[in-house]
């Protein structure tokens, strides 16, 4: 689904990542680790073509991101659901709206009945009507979720989404994205957490990507 190849990335007159080569097969579990400033927001932007790399290449399905015109970047990140750890919603419309907006904004119809069963499924359907301001943490970090996968994205790459909640909340989030994961969803999640990983990796087949000397390595089985 995902492949980098011979993938440097270069920031502030400095290479920050470099000869990265790896796929992300489709249906795949991953987490990615690394020091802070070690480049992990910046994987996941360049998986997604926000950022594009200063050598190799990136390709979704084959396609070369950086070759991509504009409308055929904004249809591959319609097929890429991304969770922000910061995650911004417009605080004047209600919860419903803002997980509708990728729908709304890309002229589709917003099913009422799918849109209550989307924010049932994240356990937010009694707080559809509320203003983001009146949300807590992890509501926030489920409605980012639900915001993310309202088009029925292929692969989810969440950036830090468990780094302000609690151990509990972080326990329902990563439920959620390995029940993803089991209908079929490429899932990555950056993160320093490593008992949200070990976690996890006793309910999933995930494996671990680490950033190491500005290189993305798989990381052994001692985690």
């Amino acid at each position: 689904m995902i492949e980098f190849q011979q993938v440097a990335y270069s920031y502030g007159g400095g290479e920050l990542l470099t000869e990265i080569t790896l796929r992300l097969p489709p249906g795949s579990f991953h987490f990615l680790t690394g020091p802070s400033g070690a480049g992990k927001s910046t994987f996941l932007k360049l998986c997604y073509g926000e950022l594009h790399p200063t050598a190799g290449r990136v390709t979704v399905d084959e396609a070369d991101l950086r070759k991509l015109s504009r409308d055929g970047v904004a249809l591959i990140r319609q097929r890429v659901g991304v969770v922000h750890q910061d995650c911004q919603f417009l605080d004047h419309l209600p919860l419903a709206e803002n997980v509708a907006l990728p729908l709304t904004v890309t002229g589709r119809p917003v099913s009422e009945s799918d849109l209550g069963d989307l924010l049932a499924w994240v356990g937010l359907k009694p707080l559809s009507d509320h203003l983001p301001p009146q949300l807590s943490g992890g509501e926030r970090q489920r409605a980012a979720l639900a915001r993310a996968i309202i088009m029925a994205p292929d692969v989810i790459l969440a950036d830090e989404p468990t780094g302000n909640l609690d151990w509990e909340m972080s326990l329902r989030l990563l439920t959620l994205l390995i029940e993803l994961n089991k209908m079929g969803k490429t899932i990555l999640i950056a993160t320093h957490d490593m008992n949200l990983i070990r976690n996890a990796k006793s309910q999933v087949a995930a494996r671990v990507l680490r950033i190491r000397d500005r290189r993305v390595q798989l990381a052994g089985s001692d985690l």
